[in-house]
């Protein structure tokens, strides 16, 4: 469900006041991650590594509040469930945008990741969830990258996390990740508390 909140009613107060109206209120973090249990996992279940890693940066956003709330044109909103956004290759050369609902259960999750991006990319139609707090992601695997800036419009402030292809070593692999937020959202150790969070995550799938 979507609601729309008081800001002076919340800890966000004093940054609305001070950042929503701001012309670039996006900032961008980059941290690399060990993602080497992550890719074992995956291979281990014949999962997709994206996949995995959605589900993760699902169970990690889910343990904090400040993913919950959104600004959107002067406005500050609640949810009450998340959604990953993934970006689909479809038959035709071009992309689509998927919205998949988290949920804990990464069997599920799987499930309907699957169902979505296959019928996405057959179909060359995207799918959203209007009620949820979407964090988008995208993966340009083609290469391996040390970080990306997303664009900003004022009609996007949802939070992007970002990655290219990962890197394998000896013993690691590794995988760095650009995360940009709306700083009404959260501010910089929220987000800093985010990565530490994902890796968390990663390290005990």
């Amino acid at each position: 469900m979507k609601q729309e909140i008081n800001p002076k009613n919340t800890s966000r107060a004093q940054a609305f006041e001070l950042w929503m109206k701001s012309p670039m209120p996006m900032v961008t973090l980059v941290k690399t991650l060990d993602v080497t249990r992550l890719r074992k996992y995956a291979k281990r279940y014949s999962m997709p590594f994206n996949m995995a890693l959605c589900w993760c940066i699902g169970k990690a956003t889910s343990r904090m509040d400040e993913f919950y709330l959104l600004p959107e044109q002067g406005k500050l909103y609640k949810y009450d469930r998340l959604a990953i956004n993934v970006i689909v290759n479809n038959k035709e050369g071009g992309i689509n945008s998927c919205d998949i609902l988290y949920t804990d259960d990464l069997e599920q999750f799987g499930q309907d990741y699957t169902n979505l991006t296959q019928t996405a990319s057959a179909s060359c139609q995207s799918s959203f969830v209007d009620d949820a707090m979407v964090i988008g992601t995208s993966a340009m695997t083609a290469t391996e990258l040390d970080c990306i800036v997303n664009q900003y419009t004022d009609q996007f402030c949802n939070p992007m996390v970002m990655w290219g292809r990962y890197r394998k070593g000896w013993l690691r692999t590794t995988l760095p990740i650009s995360f940009q937020f709306h700083h009404v959202q959260m501010d910089g150790g929220h987000a800093a508390r985010f990565l530490d969070e994902l890796q968390k995550t990663i390290n005990t799938i």
